[in-house]
């Protein structure tokens, strides 16, 4: 299975704080980018959401306690089983994917040799999908999911329907969003 046939709705709850678990536990959404966590409860959040039918990406950059290393790899794949992960990092990309989960660079788009280095990393890392910020420039959006053969996820600075409509119609394939009000939306 790919990511693009995991995607029911083309929101994506993207959790940062305890306090909106249970929102996106009983959101529309199918995907979530869980971004919060430590050692101890990290597990149980991926639990409750596969529990309630949700994919869970884990961006290990922001689990307390997990190093961005191999082992920390196979434990986060072997224990906590989520359906990928997210980083910013290349290396943890291969290791992932050679253990059976997907995968999803995310890339900071701050000017035009971020967007440049952006391309190589992916065509490097091979992963599952990229995830760009800020999601709110659709120029740029139209430009890497032409470019890349992967799909792209918008993400970071969308507080509009508008802007989620905008990303979408230039090629993304989802818009990942902070704000749980989002998580609802018809698409």
């Amino acid at each position: 299975m790919n990511l693009v046939d995991l995607v029911e709705s083309q929101m994506i709850a993207s959790v940062q704080s305890e306090k909106n678990l249970e929102l996106a536990i009983k959101s529309k959404v199918n995907i979530v980018f869980l971004l919060t966590g430590d050692l101890l409860s990290t597990g149980v959040y991926i639990t409750r959401l596969q529990e309630a039918g949700k994919q869970v990406f884990l961006h290990l950059d922001f689990i307390d306690g997990i190093s961005n290393s191999k082992s920390a790899m196979k434990y986060v794949a072997e224990t906590w089983k989520p359906t990928g992960i997210i980083t910013t990092k290349s290396h943890l990309i291969k290791s992932a994917s050679e253990l059976g989960l997907m995968t999803i660079q995310r890339i900071f788009l701050l000017d035009g040799g971020a967007v440049t280095k952006g391309i190589e990393m992916t065509n490097t890392s091979r992963p599952d999908a990229i995830e760009i910020m800020p999601g709110v420039i659709p120029k740029v959006i139209d430009q890497l999911s032409r470019t890349l053969n992967y799909p792209v996820i918008a993400g970071g600075l969308i507080t509009e329907i508008s802007e989620v409509h905008d990303a979408l119609k230039v090629g993304a394939l989802a818009v990942s969003s902070g704000n749980p009000d989002m998580w609802n939306l018809e698409l």
